[in-house]
Formats: structure tokens, C-alpha cells, sequence
């Protein structure tokens, strides 16, 4: 497994009456890995905020292929899938292991940067773009 931006154990409270971990915990854990990741690059909440820009999604989906049980560790896995070359747009694929290695998830996301004063869609600065180029990028990245 390699590009591991969240490590952890499922808590009680990401269970649901099934006994395994809810489909919206995925989301959750998936968000936190991204988070990790942007920290990782050096473009934090915080710092995007400076630039007055913030990542939002438009679409998410999540296709499960195995049960994660309370307790269990698990880890999730992020990389790029595509970006525009205007550098607005981006998809996300993240992938979700038990501790074996088992695949569980595969969550897929895209998004696009946005403009906190005008609330608008925005194309990125170019200093951001050196910053965002840094992410992990799939076997099948594109770009366009």
C-alpha cells in the first residue's frame, strides 16, 4: 500500500445497526485522509484560507467491497485521478484497507477549487499549483 494519509481504528460511534462501519463513516474517514494529505503538501485549511481559496466536491460515490468491523484498523489511501490543465477541476480516488490489506472502499470524488470571497469557482495561483502537483497521482492520471 503505498500514499497512506489516515491511519486508525473504527470507533463505536462509525458503527451502524449492522455492526459494521456505516456508509457515511467512509466519507468521513476519506475527508480526514484528503485533509492529511493537502497538510502533507503544505496547503492546510489554514493556508488556504490565506489565498482565499478552498477545495469543494461536487460529486462523491463509494463502491464497497468488503465489512469493516468496530475495532478493526484501517487505513486509507489517496491519490489523484485528474486534473484540468486550467487548474480548477480535480478528481480524488481514495482507497480504504483493513489492517491485512483487504481492499474495503473505493471512494471517488470530484471537485473543484473555490473562491471564498466571491463564492465562485476559481482556477488556481500558480504558486498553489506547484503545491497541489506534489499529490500522488494515479497509474491512469489525466490531465485536461
Amino acid at each position: 500500500m503505498k500514499n497512506i494519509f489516515f491511519k486508525g481504528q473504527v470507533l463505536w460511534s462509525m458503527i451502524d445497526a449492522n455492526r459494521h462501519l456505516r456508509h457515511s463513516a467512509y466519507s468521513d474517514l476519506c475527508t480526514q485522509a484528503r485533509n492529511n494529505l493537502m497538510i502533507h503538501i503544505g496547503l492546510s485549511v489554514n493556508e488556504c484560507a490565506k489565498y482565499g481559496i478552498a477545495p469543494i466536491l461536487f460529486k462523491e460515490e463509494t463502491i464497497f467491497h468488503r465489512e469493516i468491523k468496530m475495532d478493526e484498523e484501517i487505513s486509507v489511501a489517496v491519490e489523484m485521478t485528474k486534473h484540468t490543465i486550467s487548474n480548477n477541476r480535480f478528481s480524488i480516488t481514495h482507497f480504504v484497507y483493513k489492517s491485512d490489506g483487504t481492499k474495503s472502499a473505493t471512494v471517488n470524488v470530484d471537485g473543484a477549487w473555490f473562491d471564498l470571497q466571491t463564492r465562485k469557482l476559481t482556477t488556481l495561483p500558480e504558486n498553489i499549483v506547484k503545491l497541489v502537483n506534489q499529490i500522488p497521482k494515479s497509474e491512469n492520471f489525466v490531465e485536461e
